[in-house]
């Protein structure tokens, strides 16, 4: 620790657990790239969780740190604010070089309504816990000289319906584990994924939804007890899992009249519902490779949304599983007032799929998905089908390789990262939405004494 802070001391200095900036162009020159480096490979635990501390404690003395994007939802849900749809972006390999593009197009287009977001699932297969991926991404913003504090949200923090009913506790337990430390890394925006809970065999919507109420309520009742002081975590619910069947009015109520029931009115409740309305997380590969077209419900989010707001007076539905839509499609989401967007496995796709990707290390990858991942796949997969669901998974193996990819091939994939970036913001409308957020969203600096570094469990279920 000595070293590191003796290290850092002509830009930072370290002292009694308080930062202080000397020099912000040498941090943002060179010092934050070194430590973002031993956050993530550091030779020891201690030696990363002590780079994480320090990247943390930087971000929020530059008024980055992490933040609740509640006092914005709440705004929207009344009314003062609309016409945009919040992208939610799922970072997973090559994590810095990423999260500095998206930092990068938001500066270009004065974008603040962002979040940056990691699943449950997603934390296991790319080897991300959440206080690395909170150090990451605040690296990346302070590099990039973002100013405004940053969304990062806990997505899809899915009960694993196969555990719950073998030992509801000890799945339960599990979650709120992944909550405390999640928390504990800066994650003031959590998506509460109980829809696996719903029992479609019950004879009336309010007992199938009941068990994904009562579990959501309970998780909400837990994180409003163990939230920092002065923050009000952001809270979401989801009705229907992912890639079934469209949701209803009817389900919605059913979920939000039974949830409500069981909290009380001292304790704020959440602000957004994630719907289904056709698509499938990261969409469905046909027998080439290529990707089936989707036909997706804008009528569905559009009458939902309004029930939310009127009847709840939630901020909105959420949309999953979109990054691989038709480019076409994408302005029409702020159109039927799409509160956030779930943005994901096209990024990824892009990576992979670079004309300047090494040819030598996409066979490594793709022989050790065959050799690791072979009980993933179905008899008609063909390769390229099971290569396109599976590759995800390669991601924490490869971690290292991806993050040192040669310059010219990082250069290539950021540049066609921010074009799509850039034109997701644009067709979003969440281009000069920067004095919005400054409006609703305040800096709010809490004392930061340890991070818990702590790969989370990996299971199925989510993208």
């Amino acid at each position: 620790m000595e070293e590191i802070i003796q290290k850092i001391s002509n830009a930072v200095e370290y002292k009694d657990e308080v930062v202080k900036i000397k020099n912000i162009n040498l941090l943002r020159e060179k010092i934050i790239d070194d430590l973002v480096i031993k956050a993530v490979f550091g030779k020891t635990d201690e030696e990363k969780s002590f780079c994480r501390l320090l990247i943390r404690k930087i971000a929020q003395e530059l008024n980055l740190g992490p933040a609740s994007i509640y006092d914005l939802y709440v705004a929207i849900g009344k009314g003062e604010v609309n016409g945009f749809t919040v992208p939610a972006i799922n970072v997973r390999g090559m994590a810095y070089d990423t999260a500095k593009v998206i930092f990068r197009a938001a500066k270009e287009l004065n974008v603040g309504a962002l979040i940056l977001e990691i699943a449950r699932s997603e934390m296991g297969y790319t080897n991300q816990p959440a206080d690395e991926y909170s150090a990451v991404i605040l690296a990346a913003a302070i590099k990039e000289g973002y100013e405004l504090p940053v969304f990062i949200q806990g997505d899809h923090f899915q009960v694993n319906l196969k555990k719950y009913k073998e030992n509801p506790k000890k799945e339960l337990d599990s979650i709120k584990e992944l909550i405390k430390n999640s928390i504990n890394a800066g994650f003031y925006n959590i998506d509460l994924d109980t829809s696996t809970l719903v029992d479609e065999s019950k004879p009336t919507l309010d007992e199938q939804q009941k068990e994904n109420y009562t579990i959501a309520a309970e998780l909400t009742k837990y994180i409003r007890n163990i939230q920092p002081q002065g923050i009000e975590i952001n809270l979401g619910g989801e009705i229907g899992e992912i890639g079934t069947k469209n949701s209803t009015q009817e389900e919605l109520i059913a979920y939000m009249e039974g949830y409500k029931k069981l909290i009380s009115s001292s304790i704020k409740c959440i602000t957004k519902l994630a719907i289904q309305t056709g698509t499938t997380h990261g969409g469905v590969p046909l027998a080439d490779g290529t990707i089936a077209k989707v036909k997706i419900d804008f009528d569905t989010i559009e009458k939902l949304t309004e029930v939310a707001r009127k009847k709840y007076n939630l901020a909105g539905c959420v949309q999953h599983g979109a990054s691989t839509l038709p480019a076409e499609l994408f302005d029409k989401f702020p159109k039927v007032g799409t509160l956030e967007i779930h943005l994901a496995t096209e990024f990824q796709n892009m990576i992979f799929d670079n004309s300047k990707f090494p040819q030598e290390l996409k066979k490594q990858i793709y022989n050790w998905l065959f050799e690791n991942c072979k009980d993933e796949r179905k008899p008609q997969d063909t390769d390229q089908q099971f290569i396109y669901k599976t590759r995800k998974k390669a991601l924490g193996a490869f971690k290292k390789e991806l993050w040192n990819l040669p310059s010219d091939v990082k250069e290539s994939i950021s540049n066609e990262l921010q074009k799509k970036f850039e034109f997701l913001f644009d067709k979003l409308n969440v281009r000069d939405t920067k004095d919005i957020v400054k409006k609703y969203i305040k800096p709010i600096k809490i004392k930061i004494s340890s991070l818990i570094a702590k790969k989370e469990e990996q299971f199925e279920g989510s993208d």
